[in-house]
């Protein structure tokens, strides 16, 4: 027996031709127990069947005066694996898991874990990761319950660090957890806004970006995305782009200004006139006799996509994509244009949340004009342009949008929570119409029930409403 810590590790188990989902407990370089993962999760971001083989036995192990039953993360949202352990002896259960955030994960892992410790009448250590992976956030929050689900610690969420607890027994032989520290439950959109900043940190260091550019319209999307990038890789290694064009408001131009300026980044102006007038010159004989519409609107972005790029590949500083998810819902964004980048932070958040992000971020320190979260949105692309010129109100669009996306409602239902029929129909029409657009967007941290990516499988050719 070692005498240093024993150690927990997940890894792949190759065993002949099948790879397992396996745990080792490991003491003093011996490995004293192995555990397959018997429940294998197929569903929203999980594939594990397509890659692993079940595991198909309990494992408990005695480790220091305690009998141990080993499970790894699906084992314990399933009651089979707790029952096969308890009835085999296990005293207390640990759990390893790799739980990625969502918006109200924590309460249901908890009433999840207290259930089968109330099943098993045994104690349960919840230990989860942390960190970054693509659009995953894993934000940490182990935990520990007594027998009765009782949760005895917690440790804070987002954070690295090693937290102690200690086990003794009852008077009858029972294994009992010590009380220790309970890390409080913040408020959700404190906790949104650190996964995503978790997120753009890690996907960055990770890959090995010297920093970030982004452009900055003076509009509420990127004035977010410019805090969360500050606030992860701080200011030094992010640089803010404005890009005016004929239809760029002053007020905007202020705006930007100011926010570069609070948040001490490095702040260039470039116009996109020239370039502007330069492609609608060499295309003059093509749109001869055609009146402007959204095209025009859509060069502006490629404009300012191919300065940002420039800088990036110039620069080796990685592109933040500015987008919200109620726009790549929609299709309210030009391909190739503002949907350019190498990582969109707030591509699963809603407008409503992200001006709930916003405030979140001026609570901690004003860097957000007050006015930019006041003004109504536009893209800028045409003389006195509001979103509501091509949307509903975004208190009507995200609530539909949310019921459709990760409530999986018809229309019906929909319809019967108080939304006009027509408008609900002319919304989902166009979430089918742009799932092309979504297809070439860049990964993005995932905060909701169902994000666009890996958890949304939709087909981009189909016959739906035809």
């Amino acid at each position: 027996m070692g005498a240093g810590p024993g150690l927990i590790v997940g890894y792949p188990e190759y065993s002949g031709s099948e790879i397992h989902n396996s745990a080792a407990l490991l003491d003093g370089g011996v490995i004293r127990a192995n555990h397959r993962k018997s429940c294998l999760p197929n569903y929203r971001v999980f594939d594990e069947k397509r890659y692993f083989h079940a595991g198909t036995q309990p494992t408990v192990v005695d480790f220091r005066g305690f009998r141990l039953g080993l499970l790894i993360c699906e084992d314990v949202w399933e009651a089979e694996p707790a029952r096969l352990a308890s009835a085999d002896g296990a005293e207390l259960l640990i759990v390893i898991n790799a739980s990625p955030f969502e918006m109200g994960k924590q309460a249901q892992r908890e009433s999840i874990v207290r259930r089968r410790a109330v099943e098993a009448g045994l104690p349960c250590v919840y230990v989860n990761l942390f960190g970054g992976q693509d659009e995953l956030v894993f934000d940490g929050r182990s935990f520990v319950m007594d027998a009765s689900g009782r949760v005895v610690m917690r440790a804070p969420g987002f954070e690295e660090g090693i937290f102690p607890v200690e086990f003794g027994r009852a008077s009858g032989g029972r294994v009992v957890p010590h009380p220790g520290a309970i890390a409080p439950e913040p408020l959700e959109v404190e906790s949104v806004y650190r996964a995503l900043v978790v997120g753009v940190r890690d996907y960055v260091d990770k890959h090995g970006f010297p920093g970030v550019v982004l452009g900055l319209s003076g509009g509420i999307d990127s004035a977010l995305v410019l805090a969360i990038a500050v606030d992860a890789l701080g200011p030094g290694r992010v640089h803010a782009v404005m890009m005016p064009s004929r239809f760029t408001s002053q007020m905007s131009l202020d705006d930007a200004a100011g926010e570069a300026r609070r948040l001490g980044v490095r702040y260039s102006v470039i116009p996109i006139e020239g370039m502007f007038e330069a492609t609608l010159a060499a295309l003059a004989g093509e749109f001869a006799g055609r009146a402007p519409d959204a095209t025009e609107e859509n060069i502006q972005s490629r404009c300012r996509m191919q300065i940002l790029m420039g800088i990036s590949n110039k620069t080796g500083r990685m592109l933040l994509t500015t987008g919200n998810k109620s726009e790549m819902a929609v299709g309210y964004a030009t391909l190739y244009g503002d949907m350019a980048g190498g990582f969109a932070p707030i591509k699963d958040c809603s407008k409503l949340l992200v001006y709930r992000l916003a405030e979140h971020r001026n609570a901690l320190g004003h860097v957000i004009p007050q006015r930019v979260i006041d003004r109504a949105p536009s893209a800028e692309l045409r003389a006195g342009q509001k979103d509501t010129d091509s949307l509903p109100p975004y208190e009507v669009l995200d609530p539909i949008l949310e019921a459709f996306i990760e409530e999986d409602l018809a229309v019906d239902e929909i319809v019967a929570r108080g939304f006009d029929r027509v408008t609900v129909g002319r919304v989902l029409e166009l979430v089918r119409r742009n799932e092309y657009k979504r297809r070439q967007t860049p990964p993005g941290v995932r905060v909701s029930r169902r994000a666009f990516g890996r958890d949304w499988r939709y087909p981009i050719t189909n016959g739906y409403g035809r």
